[in-house]
């Protein structure tokens, strides 16, 4: 389970983040795919302390759980911002 959930979450940050980088301009989608990412934060975590663990890929693991959660925060933070920007003179 631990090997299988790695690539899972693997192959869903890259494609999460290719289509966050492609699609800024899309609110909706951005919140979307940062609440999304925050449902795979949580799987990632309990995964990686809830199962016996691959030595291999442990730490790959931990790291790709942290960047997803900047990965997640960057996307609700472009979901939730005030469309409206201010210019000063």
């Amino acid at each position: 389970m631990f090997t299988t959930m790695f690539w899972i979450l693997a192959i869903w940050f890259v494609v999460n983040a290719i289509w966050m980088y492609v699609k800024r301009d899309d609110q909706q989608l951005q919140k979307a795919l940062g609440w999304v990412n925050v449902v795979a934060v949580i799987a990632g975590f309990w995964t990686y302390f809830g199962v016996s663990q691959v030595a291999g890929i442990d730490t790959w693991f931990n790291i790709l759980n942290y960047v997803n959660i900047v990965l997640a925060a960057t996307q609700l933070y472009l979901g939730y911002r005030n469309g409206h920007s201010v210019k000063h003179a």
